[in-house]
């Protein structure tokens, strides 16, 4: 059986027309607010899940700041990570990809619309660029998502060391820091099954500047990843979704 990203990508090939309208939607800031441009990106997301029989619930918005930028640090399962935080986050946010990953079509035109970052990995000097822009970015109010373990290693509902690198934007800028549990993420565009599947996002309570200013990068790295993986050894445990959240 094809994989369910197989599965969606074929059941929307009459909303093809949709490729070009973000490209040229991304084009013209000009003519079109940050808003309105998150707006048909998440419209994208939840036409790609229906047909995919994909449902995500998130937890715990209430956490996040009610004002200003702020950097969200989620675990990293596969393709649908940034997609499901997207739908349960309402206010417009970015997020940082692989270069090589972000220029395939329609992924490309995702990341256009929210005006994400390009990460080359394999370039320090350009890596530290992106970072910068980050800093700068977040300062004046942008969020974003940054996936501290690099790529996603196919390990479900388990972390992987998180790297400090990843923290270095937020340190710079001194915005919150927000660590994002997902559970069973990696289940919405790799399984293959066309069995209803449902996610979770959880927002946990921010690390302000004055939670983290004394500590180095490796510690910020270590706290977020303890955070994380805490909630997840709930779900392992058996606790019930609705009670994770913080």
């Amino acid at each position: 059986m094809f994989s369910r990203f197989f599965h969606v990508i074929f059941r929307n090939l009459h909303r093809i027309y949709m490729i070009p309208q973000m490209e040229y939607v991304s084009r013209h800031p000009e003519k079109y607010s940050e808003e309105q441009m998150y707006a048909l990106d998440r419209l994208c997301i939840r036409r790609m899940i229906k047909p995919g029989r994909i449902t995500t619930e998130g937890y715990g918005t209430h956490n996040l700041p009610d004002e200003g930028g702020y950097i969200m640090c989620p675990n990293h399962q596969g393709k649908y990570d940034a997609l499901g935080i997207m739908l349960t986050h309402d206010k417009p946010c970015s997020v940082v990809m692989d270069i090589e990953k972000s220029n395939a079509p329609l992924v490309k035109q995702f990341i256009n619309l929210v005006r994400g970052k390009r990460m080359d990995r394999e370039d320090a000097r350009q890596s530290v660029k992106i970072i910068r822009e980050m800093a700068n970015e977040a300062k004046q109010g942008r969020k974003f998502i940054i996936f501290p373990e690099g790529g996603y290693h196919r390990n479900g509902n388990s972390t992987t060391e998180f790297k400090p690198g990843a923290f270095k934007s937020a340190v710079w800028s001194r915005v919150p820091i927000v660590p994002v549990v997902l559970i069973d993420s990696y289940r919405g565009l790799e399984e293959r099954t066309l069995r209803p599947i449902k996610t979770f996002v959880y927002y946990l309570k921010p690390l302000y500047y004055d939670d983290y200013k004394d500590m180095s990068t490796v510690e910020i790295a270590r706290t977020v990843q303890q955070r994380i993986q805490a909630i997840l050894n709930r779900y392992l445990a058996g606790d019930a979704p609705a009670s994770l959240e913080e």
